[in-house]
């Protein structure tokens, strides 16, 4: 089994890479979906951030509110903080038990870990390879105004709660550069899915 971090900043494209790597034969672990499953009615995630926000970020039945949660904590990063250290130790645990599952049942598997934050928590020492997704400010930006209708002022602001791409690309294996079309994208994470196959071969 090898295990690889995917990670990139926010609208950089690591969704369109996690697809072509599933599409490929990666099982896909994705940080987000996670967190989603975490903060449902009822999980003890859900209790622990309802009771530190209050109830102004709950929908009717129940669900969090997570586009007003997402507001509250990109521009208060003491709350920021707090949401991270509450969240992050049981995304790990969930995904270390999805890992230890897999490896039972497939051991020859290559697992790929969707991360917006894998290096700012410092998990990405705990990957045997990392692939980071770059893409230009002004892309992401562009990217996320259309896609989520955030406002210039909303879209900056969580590009810069993150760990600047630059910076994310030292510590990378691996770098797909998102800034052209989509063809590039794909053929590069083709590419790198090959490599990490050999990889996988060699460390048997």
């Amino acid at each position: 089994m090898i295990l690889v971090g995917l990670t990139g900043g926010i609208a950089s494209g690591k969704s369109l890479v996690a697809k072509v790597l599933k599409d490929l034969g990666a099982h896909i672990i994705d940080a987000d979906k996670i967190v989603h499953e975490l903060l449902e009615p009822g999980q003890l995630a859900w209790e622990e951030v309802l009771a530190y926000f209050g109830s102004g970020i709950e929908l009717p039945g129940g669900t969090i509110d997570r586009r007003k949660l997402g507001e509250i904590v990109f521009s208060n990063p003491e709350k920021r903080a707090w949401l991270n250290r509450c969240l992050h130790p049981k995304v790990f645990e969930v995904y270390n038990a999805q890992v230890r599952h897999l490896c039972s049942r497939q051991p020859d598997a290559i697992v790929v870990f969707d991360a917006a934050l894998l290096i700012e928590t410092g998990y990405h020492t705990k990957m045997d390879k990392v692939i980071v997704v770059y893409a230009d400010e002004e892309h992401q930006l562009k990217r996320l105004m259309e896609r989520d209708l955030f406002t210039r002022d909303q879209a900056v602001a969580r590009i810069r709660s993150q760990m600047p791409l630059n910076e994310k690309r030292r510590h990378a294996d691996y770098i797909v550069e998102n800034t052209g079309n989509r063809e590039e994208t794909e053929r590069r994470a083709r590419e790198i899915f090959g490599l990490l196959k050999k990889n996988s071969r060699e460390q048997r």
